[in-house]
């Protein structure tokens, strides 16, 4: 079956800089897909070559198994924020989205419905000029949403949104990938790509680091073992002349490097030691992806 979004061995040339070097990802339906990588990366040279608005050097940059320009409703397949303030600033907001309607071939009633979508009803009369960034965040995706696209590509989707606008945008992608959208988030924010998004694709100097369900790379046990209960410090002696990293954490606990749960028990058990808590640490997207960049 092929993926909404594939990108295969794609490589993009300035001259002597090259901003895309062999990147291959997929965003398959219905999934979330947050697209990372430092400043430089080549995350928008992606994006902009999936939607055809610059021609790749070789390799493939594919929407439903063909280039974008060659969809026959675009407006129906993708919808794209690039840039927030991509609106005329003499424009009201409901006028912006009704000429965008018109040139697609859309339904006028649909300006309304996506209006009330991303809550800017009551603002649709004013000027964009006059909005805020958040504001014109949420003018961005109402007009990304406009032809209801079975795949979205948003670059930087949450800047300028408050905590309240971060949580309804976050309701708002989910919801729609729970009906069967594709989803692909370009955002440095990394706590809201960690609670919005399924996978991330990590990318440093224009090539891929690492494709993986984002509960994948936080979990497991790399951020150590925390351990609390009455006999902690005995068993951090027996930890450590077993050759483990052995931390004091908060409250009294232990934080642990180098053994696994399970070996930590037959520890525990071995000693008759008595624990109350023996659970991994999860490791923050922040953490991942720096560490991950750090070493590309």
């Amino acid at each position: 079956m092929t993926p909404p979004v594939q990108i295969t061995d794609l490589r993009k040339r300035y001259g002597k800089t090259v901003a895309v070097d062999g990147l291959s990802f997929e965003v398959d339906e219905g999934r979330i897909v947050g697209f990372l990588g430092p400043n430089g990366a080549g995350k928008t040279t992606t994006l902009r070559s999936l939607l055809g608005l610059i021609r790749p050097t070789s390799g493939e940059a594919l929407i439903e198994g063909r280039p974008f320009v060659e969809a026959k409703e675009p407006g129906r397949t993708v919808g794209a924020v690039l840039e927030a303030g991509a609106a005329h600033p003499g424009r009201s907001g409901r006028n912006h989205l009704r000429a965008l309607a018109l040139a697609a071939d859309l339904p006028p009633g649909r300006v309304d419905e996506v209006l009330e979508m991303v809550d800017l009803t009551g603002a649709a009369h004013r000027r964009a000029g006059g909005y805020s960034l958040g504001m014109k965040q949420r003018l961005g995706l109402a007009a990304a949403l406009l032809g209801n696209p079975r795949i979205l590509v948003l670059d930087e989707p949450a800047n300028g949104l408050d905590p309240a606008g971060m949580r309804w945008l976050r309701d708002l992608l989910r919801s729609l990938a729970a009906a069967g959208h594709s989803i692909l988030i370009s955002s440095h924010v990394l706590s809201e790509v960690s609670a919005i998004a399924d996978d991330a694709v990590v990318i440093n100097h224009g090539h891929s680091v690492v494709q993986a369900p984002i509960s994948e790379l936080t979990g497991g046990t790399a951020g150590g073992m925390r351990i609390a209960g009455p006999d902690v410090e005995r068993l951090a002696e027996r930890l450590r002349s077993g050759g483990a990293s052995v931390e004091p954490g908060t409250d009294g606990s232990l934080v642990v490097q180098g053994l696994s749960g399970e070996e930590i028990g037959r520890v525990v058990a071995q000693s008759g030691l008595v624990i109350s808590e023996l659970s991994p640490i999860a490791r923050s997207l922040e953490d991942v992806f720096l560490e991950l960049t750090s070493e590309a």
